[in-house]
């Protein structure tokens, strides 16, 4: 099964960045995906250098779910259904699995809840926990709310810090930062208004103000603050339960900040928010080589050419 920190990974930044209503992308084994408001594309090279693509175009949600707020948690589910998709297709494309069968509903509701659990173990119950455990040691951790879920959050990013950090030592896990640096160069080449050719795309930077992995730094920041209204007196069962009630308040929030944060891209405060996100990518992209740069320029025509844009 696809790993469950991978994919969360990849729904999260898919998330963000439908929330910036532009192309955006992410890296895929052996491949790009990129996706638009209105259909996505994931363009991955099999071992015999042949270039396959699978694409689709969204259905338009009902009015209700794109209310303000509603709409950020509908997002992060479908991010998720899209992240087991395009990563399915890739895994199987990559090694020549020519017998992989679409997903169904059940298999890919049943990947969604795998990969929620081991998030919700990781980023959770366990800062929680250890939280918990070292207030034993420092009383103003055990008498003060605000402390106790500063303390959380920072245990919380810290283990987002390490994790990447531990994914990045993994040989196949480099490989895709390659892409990953390949998508953010056809994004800036794409946005200057580039001729999408190797020549043109390769000088680009590998890093990108609007990448998702920019954001989920600021996600958990807002996390810490959303939980800091959880009283410190709560029993810890219901400091977790009441973590895992607020997931759609903190996706609903998040996203409706980063659509205004996309908004206003050029303004001074905005981009000093976003300083640690790049430096951030500096752990999740790698210089890509010439081939990985034509996988991400398919994966960006395909993506135009449903969207009906040159």
């Amino acid at each position: 099964m696809t790993n469950g920190f991978f994919l969360v990974k990849t729904a999260i930044i898919l998330w963000a960045k439908e929330s910036m209503e532009s192309i955006g992308g992410q890296a895929v084994i052996e491949g790009v995906m990129m996706k638009s408001a209105r259909c996505w594309t994931v363009a991955v090279r099999d071992q015999k250098g042949e270039i396959h693509v699978k694409k689709e175009v969204l259905k338009k949600l009902p009015r209700i779910w794109r209310l303000p707020f509603v709409r950020g948690v509908v997002a992060l589910y479908d991010a998720l259904a899209i992240g087991i998709r395009a990563i399915e297709f890739s895994a199987s494309t990559a090694f020549n699995d020519v017998s992989e069968k679409p997903m169904n509903p059940f298999t890919i509701a049943s990947t969604i809840i795998f990969a929620a659990l081991m998030g919700i173990g990781l980023f959770i119950f366990l800062p929680l926990y250890l939280t918990k455990v070292i207030g034993v040691f420092v009383s103003q951790i055990a008498i003060s709310s605000f402390v106790f879920n500063l303390t959380d959050g920072v245990i919380r990013v810290l283990f987002f810090l390490l994790y990447v950090f531990a994914i990045g030592l993994w040989k196949d896990m480099r490989r895709i930062f390659e892409y990953h640096g390949a998508e953010h160069k056809v994004i800036h080449a794409y946005e200057a208004g580039k001729e999408l050719n190797v020549k043109n795309v390769q000088p680009f930077s590998p890093h990108h103000p609007r990448c998702g992995t920019s954001f989920l730094l600021i996600v958990m920041v807002i996390s810490i603050l959303v939980f800091s209204f959880i009283p410190q007196t709560w029993p810890f069962s219901a400091k977790f339960l009441s973590r895992l009630v607020l997931i759609p308040v903190i996706a609903g929030s998040s996203y409706e900040l980063l659509r205004l944060s996309a908004r206003l891209k050029d303004n001074s405060f905005v981009r000093l928010l976003t300083l640690p996100g790049l430096t951030l990518q500096k752990l999740t992209t790698r210089e890509p080589d010439d081939s990985q740069i034509e996988v991400a320029i398919k994966a960006v025509e395909e993506v135009l050419l449903l969207e009906g844009k040159e």
